[in-house]
């Protein structure tokens, strides 16, 4: 049976979701496969996606088996596919590093944070256990902010030879040193900060596309959401949520006829409403000019369970780095990344970018080992 080997980063509401995905859809027929934008990738279907190796710093969730870990405090998630078999891996300590935000000591009730009183694994211990495991992809799901966290992760996959889904907004397919790095490792990275199924920022991608295509002349817009989970609990940190607020305000700018000023939008988490738990509810105004130099505005209100609609993308980028792996596609995956991502290395259309996704799933390069992106636009910068 051909599997696809995974380790994951953080085990919060998205990877439980992910993993109850995987079980949820095992023994479904595509007639029935409710809910995935692909019923199989390269012949590879949810199923066949195996975890192999977690790691986590909650000592609610450190030394517990996958499946009964990813259920405990703080996760509030919607269960959807319950009595989950023993997986026989153990979650294992991970690096603190800013993994964890001070201010949710603060809060004395299920999601306050319980930081693991074990020793923290050194970048070779991660290393060892990743080859140890055979796991083949490392998904990042660290705590929005975790910059150097993040980055350990990413050091860990390159020195074990793992492909990497950077599920967060933190920087690394859209840096140009990561993508240099992954590239000359002929190792595949999919980024950054994944983009939900149908979310806040495709609606308001597609929105603002379609003022585009239809001639309105768009000129102030806002998103905000509220939600109860732990993600908006460690945004209540300013600090942690500037690079959420850049990826989720370019993926907007991005598809505008014209940019907007910084003052003209407004693009964002906004607040903690604990009862909420996973739902997540988005608010999307915006204005406009139509024919005549007339006003318009549009307002909508967008509710979903976070957590599952992040896994319902996820479970995608995992299939797509697996196709990569094995075509010995090393570097950015340019489609994919632009399809499943709010920030990737570039921005394009939607139409575009589903486009380009489906031709890497369907097609195979012409050459197996085709350069990467990056190595491509470096050698056309050298020729005289």
């Amino acid at each position: 049976m051909r599997q696809i080997k995974i380790a994951i980063a953080g085990l919060g509401n998205c990877a439980n979701s992910l993993v109850q995905g995987i079980h949820y859809y095992k023994d479904k027929h595509p007639e029935d496969a409710i809910g995935l934008m692909h019923w199989e990738i390269g012949g590879y279907r949810p199923g066949d996606i195996q975890v192999v190796a977690a790691f986590d710093i909650d000592k609610r969730k450190v030394g517990r088996d996958v499946t009964e870990a990813i259920f405990a405090p703080p996760n509030c998630t919607k269960v959807f596919c319950d009595n989950l078999p023993p997986s026989g891996i153990t979650v294992q300590m991970g690096r603190i590093l800013d993994g964890f935000s001070e201010h949710m000591r603060e809060y004395e009730d299920q999601y306050t944070f319980v930081l693991a009183d074990l020793p923290e694994p050194g970048k070779d211990d991660v290393v060892n256990t990743l080859k140890q495991s055979g796991a083949e992809i490392l998904l990042n799901y660290m705590p929005v902010g975790s910059e150097q966290a993040s980055f350990f992760y990413a050091e860990c996959a390159l020195e074990a030879g793992l492909a990497f889904v950077n599920n967060i907004p933190v920087f690394i397919a859209s840096n140009l040193e990561w993508e240099k790095r992954f590239a000359e490792k002929n190792l595949p990275l999919i980024g950054d900060d994944i983009k939900s199924q149908l979310g806040a920022t495709i609606a308001h991608r597609v929105l603002t596309d379609l003022f585009k295509k239809r001639g309105v002349k768009l000129e102030r817009t806002y998103q905000l959401n509220t939600g109860g989970n732990t993600d908006f609990l460690n945004m209540l940190n300013r600090h942690r949520l500037k690079s959420k607020k850049t990826s989720k305000t370019e993926a907007v700018q991005s598809v505008t006829a014209r940019r907007l000023e910084n003052e003209n939008i407004h693009i964002g988490p906004s607040d903690y409403v604990p009862w909420q738990k996973d739902n997540k509810v988005c608010f999307i105004r915006m204005e406009g000019k139509l024919f005549g130099d007339v006003a318009m505005d549009l307002e909508l209100r967008l509710s979903v369970e976070d957590s599952p609609n992040s896994a319902g993308v996820g479970i995608d980028a995992i299939r797509c780095a697996k196709l990569a792996l094995e075509r010995g596609q090393g570097g950015v995956l340019e489609g994919p990344s632009a399809f499943f991502c709010k920030h990737p290395s570039r921005q394009f259309s939607d139409d575009k970018a589903y486009q380009m996704t489906e031709n890497f799933i369907t097609q195979y390069p012409e050459k197996v080992h085709e350069m990467s992106d990056y190595l491509r636009r470096q050698k056309e910068k050298s020729r005289p």
